[in-house]
């Protein structure tokens, strides 16, 4: 027996109608008094002692209506939504509730839903072929950083501090003759040569011993954060506490038997280049499953609701709050009032961009329902194989956080992956000089653009005269 009825209003906007029964919505209501009864106040009557029907009674029967429903319409609403197989793209929107003598709850719920695209042909798609070939240079770029992960650090008494040392010291600012805040150090280990300190700083330590002191005399930058000295000059009072220098490896078999399992430089060599490969292709196979999906993007036919968009834009902007998060550790609000912005300006950014990663979407899982593409139960426990240690999580406890929505993700992220790679062994792989050529040819030269322009001017004008 059906449990909501679904109404189409117009083309992917819904009315979902259902009820909740008298004694559900009643114990819904009785939690409610419970959890808030002690933050009620009535003349005559302790805190935590007044009866819910003199609660109902003075601020009315349905004080405890919404905390009765936000704890009850969420499984409802899933509910009807597997019960009519409605994939939602926006809120749900109550935009009618009821409750009857007999203290029946009744709602109608408006939501808009996923539209299905439809392409006519999802072959041929251009990508550029990925280049994965490691080159000498990057190959020995990565010998050369494991070789300065394997220096080490010597104690030099013996000659003064040049390039590259590491010396450790102590120094005092002063302005004018006046110590500044933040000025002074003890025990400080620098780098010369490093770029650490402003101006000339590290170069004037250069030829100093260890127990000499001496001055340092810079300026600070125009643009230095403490406004008060920012391009002012300044003098440091340093003293040479020791100096290390850092001593690597020759890159030879010794070194490749020390840091690997390989007997000779060349050996060693060789696995860097597979690793550099796989790094590369990894990340070309990402780039090109990107390609891929804007591509049938472009051909997918479709009607994208408004509230679809919206709510890709605000997907965009959490993901960004959480990058901003992790690298700063600052908030989105705190990094709109630093940077002079606002949420809604935030929003223009990203309006160009949320149609086309939509039309990605839908067009990859149009091809998904074209090719009838299906998973497996071994497919899915793979992929969370993989996702799991990226939350930190065993198998279990990922399986238990994401729920029911969440594994439902997975399975259509895998569906997605097995699309993708249809298009690709149909698709057609160009070299990275024909899709900067096919680029050019999208682009509109100059002189269209330039007769373009007064075309739309003289447009709005005519509009206005009207």
């Amino acid at each position: 027996m059906s449990q909501s009825v679904l109404t189409q209003k117009e083309e992917n906007l819904v009315n979902i109608s259902f009820e909740i029964a008298a004694e559900d919505f009643e114990k819904a209501l009785q939690q409610a008094y419970d959890s808030n009864k002690h933050k009620i106040n009535l003349p005559g009557f302790r805190r935590g002692r007044v009866l819910r029907k003199m609660i109902e009674a003075q601020y009315g029967k349905n004080f405890f209506y919404e905390d009765a429903l936000d704890a009850l319409f969420p499984d409802r609403y899933e509910g009807a939504l597997d019960e009519h197989d409605i994939d939602p793209v926006s809120r749900p929107s109550i935009t009618k509730f009821e409750v009857s003598d007999s203290g029946v709850a009744s709602l109608v719920v408006e939501t808009w839903t996923k539209p299905h695209g439809k392409i006519d042909d999802w072959k041929g798609i251009e990508y550029r072929k990925p280049v994965i070939d490691a080159t000498d240079a990057e190959i020995q770029a990565e010998l050369e950083r494991e070789q300065d992960a394997s220096s080490r650090l010597v104690n030099i008494t013996d000659r003064p501090a040049k390039d590259g040392d590491r010396v450790t010291i102590d120094f005092e600012g002063f302005h004018e003759g006046v110590a500044f805040h933040g000025g002074k150090g003890e025990a400080f280990e620098l780098t010369l040569g490093s770029g650490q300190f402003i101006d000339t700083f590290e170069q004037q330590i250069e030829g100093y011993n260890i127990g000499d002191e001496l001055e340092v005399n810079v300026t600070f930058p125009e643009e230095y954060h403490a406004e008060h000295l920012a391009g002012k000059p300044a003098m440091f009072k340093v003293k040479v506490l020791d100096i290390h220098e850092k001593q690597v490896p020759e890159l030879d078999d010794d070194f490749a038997q020390e840091v690997s399992e390989h007997d000779t430089l060349e050996e060693y060599s060789q696995e860097i280049k597979e690793r550099i490969e796989e790094g590369k292709r990894k990340a070309t196979d990402r780039e090109v499953e990107e390609q891929l999906a804007m591509g049938l993007g472009e051909r997918v036919e479709v009607n994208i609701p408004q509230a679809m968009l919206d709510t890709e834009i605000e997907r965009q902007i959490t993901d960004f709050a959480r990058i901003i998060q992790q690298q700063t550790g600052m908030d989105l609000e705190g990094y709109l009032q630093m940077t002079g912005m606002d949420r809604a300006t935030m929003r223009i950014a990203y309006e160009d961009q949320a149609p086309k990663n939509v039309r990605s979407r839908l067009g990859v899982e149009a091809v998904i329902r074209m090719e009838n593409i299906q998973v497996t139960e071994e497919e899915i426990d793979k992929e969370v194989d993989i996702v799991a240690p990226m939350y930190r999580l065993t198998k279990p406890q990922f399986i238990e956080a994401v729920g029911k929505g969440g594994m439902k993700n997975i399975e259509n992220d895998v569906k997605a992956q097995k699309a993708l790679a249809l298009v690709r062994e149909h698709g057609k792989p160009i070299t990275a000089e024909e899709a900067e050529a096919r680029k050019a040819e999208d682009m509109p030269a100059e002189e269209e653009v330039a007769e373009e322009k007064p075309k739309k001017r003289a447009g709005k004008k005519k509009k206005d005269d009207e």
